[in-house]
């Protein structure tokens, strides 16, 4: 196994609706927001963590390889052992072993050498606002963040209830985003196109952070070279 070469992809993502990736921040302050946007720490600009869209993407193509029933005992996350509970069925053993390749396996699986993986090929950056969009943003007086407020209905008085304030960045904003892929050996070329840029198209068809049912999170992407744009766009799902 050797390193021949590492592919970028490069461009932007625009929120179609508002998103809302939370802080973690559990503390209320008062006149606050429940629910706030995790925020760079020195900008206090809101940003993509790139762990968000890596644990997307890889959920949706776990969904969509039909594995997840096999890791149940997991959560529902695709693993070694579900590699091992799939081995007889050549098909999904192929899809498990492709997705363990891309996106890695835990630490703790001890029989990691045994299937020789090799490491992690996809690595995604956290996506910071884009420069022109930001500009356009202060020249024109953007807010950055948006408070929305929900709440639930009482079906019988028509009176809402429990109301609350989730704090989304508003439709419109564009972030950049860089995601590198490691080509190690024979395949992965195709696992980069297979699964990949699939998973990416399933994410533009679902959404990314949270209150996605609710309509939270459509994004689109945009990528830097024409030739890539092109063959994402014309990707077939199913």
């Amino acid at each position: 196994m050797k390193l021949s070469s590492i592919k970028k992809l490069e461009g932007t993502i625009t929120l179609k609706s508002g998103l809302h990736i939370g802080s973690g921040d559990m503390e209320m302050h008062i006149g606050g927001t429940d629910s706030p946007v995790i925020k760079h720490p020195h900008t206090l600009e809101p940003y993509i963590p790139g762990s968000s869209l890596k644990g997307k993407v890889r959920s949706l193509l776990e969904l969509e390889s039909g594995l997840v029933p096999f890791a149940k005992d997991e959560g529902g996350i695709v693993s070694l052992k579900t590699l091992k509970a799939v081995e007889q069925d050549e098909k999904l053993k192929e899809r498990c072993l492709a997705i363990l390749k891309v996106f890695g396996v835990s630490g703790a699986d001890s029989d990691e050498e045994s299937y020789n993986l090799g490491p992690t090929r996809v690595s995604f950056s956290d996506c910071y606002l884009d420069e022109d969009w930001k500009r356009k943003a202060h020249e024109n007086r953007w807010q950055l963040t948006e408070i929305k407020s929900e709440n639930s209905i009482n079906r019988i008085s028509g009176t809402a209830l429990n109301p609350r304030f989730i704090e989304r960045v508003p439709e419109g904003t564009k972030f950049r985003f860089t995601i590198t892929f490691k080509v190690l050996e024979e395949g992965d070329e195709k696992l980069f196109e297979d699964y990949l840029l699939k998973g990416l198209k399933l994410l533009e068809f679902d959404a990314l952070g949270g209150n996605g049912s609710r309509g939270y999170g459509r994004i689109k992407f945009d990528f830097d070279d024409e030739e890539t744009n092109k063959k994402f766009k014309e990707l077939s799902l199913f």
